[in-house]
């Protein structure tokens, strides 16, 4: 086992979807085979627009022969282990490439960094990871004062892989990953709600806005951003409800079994349509909304 970088754009032409498969021809075979049963980094080349760098983290679970493109496999990621970066990592650090293995003997980078699979040692892992999963952000759940808050401490310590493993396993607990889910979700969202347009802060500097997940960890939901919304309190409460769902084009649906369907329509948005992020991969996408509407919306 070792740990790897994916090489993956949202324009790809592969098969790719993060959390769930990685599309790659036979020359990776070996390499990604490497990989089985550890994790690995999801990169976004440079020539990307508005690329995110190294932007997540997941498990390799097994390797098959992808049944629809001859000559080509798929790498299908452990369920639930997929999880996006809270802060994206760009290549180059401020004191050259966060990834070092990428460089050759002299201090330059070599032809490893264009390879689309490619082994990464345990300390570009850790570097990379401890950047990604940094937590400076004020995007933190509120916590009320009859809640004892929880300690953190252990779960903020650096990434030591070399030394004990499992410390991913820790890292990316429930409570690691629901802090992460919601930092990217609302500033996917701009901290916006998606269904009735408004942006409310509270007077602590919180924003009043939750990231709900469309297809939920029970039932096996991961955690990407494409799987998410930014929801408000009420909002959310219906949307988990299935009194309303999404279309694939992000249009508003009132179940018809809403016993206010006129109050409901009042929240919504004049528009109709769920705000959307900006960046088109960070949309809902249609499988989880599709889930959804045919196991939680009340038709």
């Amino acid at each position: 086992m070792g740990f790897g970088v994916f090489i993956h754009r949202s324009d790809s032409i592969y098969d790719d979807s993060p959390a769930e498969r990685y599309q790659f021809p036979s020359q990776y075979l070996r390499r990604v085979e490497a990989c089985i049963g550890d994790w690995i980094i999801y990169y976004e080349p440079s020539k990307v627009a508005e690329t995110r760098g190294y932007f997540a983290i997941a498990r390799v679970q097994r390797v098959i022969p992808d049944p629809s493109a001859p000559g080509m496999y798929l790498a299908l990621i452990e369920p639930g282990s997929y999880l996006d970066f809270a802060n994206p990592v760009p290549f180059n650090g401020s004191t050259g490439p966060v990834e070092r293995g990428v460089l050759n003997e002299q201090g330059r980078i070599s032809g490893r960094a264009q390879s689309a699979v490619r082994p990464i040692s345990p300390d570009d892992f850790n570097r990379i990871c401890e950047l990604g999963l940094a937590e400076d952000s004020p995007l933190l759940p509120r916590r009320d004062d009859d809640v004892r808050p929880f300690d953190l401490n252990e779960e903020q310590a650096p990434f030591r892989f070399e030394q004990q493993r499992d410390r991913v396993s820790l890292t990316v607990s429930r409570i690691v990953r629901d802090r992460v889910f919601r930092r990217i979700v609302l500033r996917a969202y701009d901290e916006r709600c998606a269904i009735t347009g408004l942006k409310l802060i509270n007077g602590m500097g919180r924003t009043e806005v939750a990231a709900a997940h469309i297809r939920p960890v029970e039932a096996h939901g991961p955690d990407i951003v494409s799987n998410g919304i930014a929801l408000s309190g009420t909002a959310h409460w219906m949307f988990d409800r299935g009194l309303i769902s999404l279309a694939d084009n992000l249009q508003i649906l009132i179940s018809r079994q809403a016993n206010d369907p006129d109050g409901v329509r009042s929240i919504i948005n004049k528009t109709g349509l769920a705000l959307a992020p900006l960046r088109k991969s960070d949309h809902p996408h249609p499988h989880f909304l599709q889930w959804h509407r045919e196991h939680c919306f009340k038709q």
